[in-house]
């Protein structure tokens, strides 16, 4: 029986590369990446995924060789210790020095996303507002996403700003700016087909980056446990060409003033 739970234990490491192995053939695995730093975080991920796939082949190898070898009928002394002075100096040297490699391995990834922004300048400092005006405004809500675009004067957060509700447009192949912010808890911003997933703290707001590269219709979801309603937090991104987009944001401009009135119309015309 020792050895045929050994040959049970060992199924473990099989199966779980197994599963990662085939994951990618039947479409279960990383969304399709359409942003231009996408790759970056991909190949972080399979860095990580091949360094630890690696130790924990060797961990469970080691454990079923155990298994096998010291199976309960094997006669003979056996001989107890309190642990080996050199052994744990070892083991704990190691484990820190791979995660001080990856933590120095990261900070690209780590600046490309978080880091060097589309208002940053030469040096690679962050810019803020001034130096590139937001695309638009986005607020989590409990459990929705809160969307404000610049009306007809381009300017954020005047009288003729555009609502809308979970229905994100964007242009494709250009430097996109957004401000995060939260009105009640905090909500993940998580847009998975452009490796963006960043928290919505309330009382901040937060600048977000990137750059699609291909049209289409992505998902947009909250990634943080938010409440009850967490689970239908979600809303569609659409990626298109910039005369689509400027075409869509018109409609939705003449849409709500219609809707609210002439009033809000002068008001934006005039500043």
């Amino acid at each position: 029986m020792g050895k045929f739970w050994s040959l049970i234990f060992l199924l473990v490491p099989i199966l779980g590369v197994a599963c990662f192995a085939l994951a990618p053939v039947y479409n279960h695995w990383l969304p399709s990446d359409v942003s231009q730093h996408g790759h970056t975080i991909d190949h972080l991920f399979y860095f990580i995924l091949w360094l630890t796939g690696a130790v924990f082949i060797a961990t469970e190898v080691v454990l079923f060789w155990f298994l096998w070898r010291y199976d309960g009928k094997r006669k003979g002394h056996v001989n107890y210790t309190h642990g080996s002075h050199s052994l744990e100096i070892i083991w704990t040297i190691l484990p820190a020095a791979t995660l001080l490699f990856i933590a120095i391995y990261q900070m690209n990834a780590w600046a490309e996303s978080k880091i060097r922004n589309p208002a940053a300048g030469p040096d690679g400092i962050l810019g803020t507002a001034d130096d590139m005006p937001p695309t638009l405004e986005v607020t989590g809500r409990q459990f929705e996403w809160r969307l404000r675009y610049p009306g007809k004067n381009g300017q954020l957060g005047d009288s003729d700003d555009i609502y809308i509700v979970n229905d994100l447009h964007l242009p494709v192949n250009e430097e996109i700016l957004i401000y995060l912010k939260s009105d009640d808890v905090l909500h993940s911003f998580f847009l998975p087909n452009l490796r963006v997933k960043q928290d919505a703290v309330p009382g901040m707001k937060i600048p977000v980056w990137f750059r699609a590269t291909e049209k289409g219709t992505y998902d947009i979801v909250c990634a943080e446990l938010c409440g009850w309603g967490h689970y239908k937090m979600k809303g569609q991104l659409t990626i298109e060409s910039r005369a689509e987009y400027d075409e869509w944001l018109d409609k939705k401009y003449r849409e709500q003033t219609a809707t609210v009135g002439p009033q809000l119309a002068s008001q934006g015309d005039g500043e």
